[in-house]
């Protein structure tokens, strides 16, 4: 009687079937495939966040020194506004251009032989502010400067407020992003 249980025994135990083993091989390929789809959505999101954070900052820049401007008096109230409104912002989307001698970006005073960069480290002097500096080029990036005057919900002005919309606009992994930012500003500092 042992001897038969025995026997049987060894006849079920031999071994993985081919079924088995082609189930076990489709579950791995399964994985596998997995893991090189999110190793690709990770490389395709680490390639644009340096943009994204690039927008962020440039839209940032535009903001302040649209309040700086507000805030020391170099410019109007009348004039913080676009050029459609009577004031000295550039309508529509615009390149990056260093500031002009006013430090205000987008507006008419733009430095327009000197597109903007990013600077990422010193050139081979070692020293950075110089001609030899690694940059990144902001050539493909745009900036849209919208100011216009807030409209409560009934539809009345509302008097001494504006929205500041900021939009940014560049070519990253898989096309062109779009990033939007609104402050508001009034008069008075």
């Amino acid at each position: 009687m042992k001897f038969r249980n025995h026997a049987l025994l060894k006849k079920h135990s031999a071994g993985f079937t081919l079924l088995e083993t082609l189930i076990a091989m489709l579950v791995l390929a399964i994985g596998v495939l997995s893991m090189i789809d999110v190793m690709t959505q990770g490389l395709k999101v680490s390639a644009t966040t340096q943009y994204d954070y690039i927008a962020k900052k440039k839209a940032e820049q535009a903001i302040e020194a649209i309040f700086t401007a507000r805030n020391s008096q170099e410019k109007s109230w009348d004039q913080i506004q676009n050029i459609s409104q009577g004031g000295i912002f550039k309508d529509g989307p615009q390149p990056l251009y260093a500031p002009g001698n006013d430090g205000l970006v987008g507006t008419l005073n733009d430095d327009t032989a000197h597109p903007d960069v990013v600077i990422t480290g010193p050139g081979p002097d070692g020293i950075i502010g110089t001609s030899d500096d690694t940059v990144i080029p902001l050539s493909g990036m745009t900036r849209e400067i919208q100011i216009t005057t807030v409209v409560d919900k009934t539809g009345n002005t509302v008097l001494n407020l504006r929205q500041i919309t900021v939009i940014m606009r560049y070519m990253a992994v898989g096309g062109q992003k779009t990033q939007t930012f609104i402050s508001y500003i009034s008069p008075w500092a």
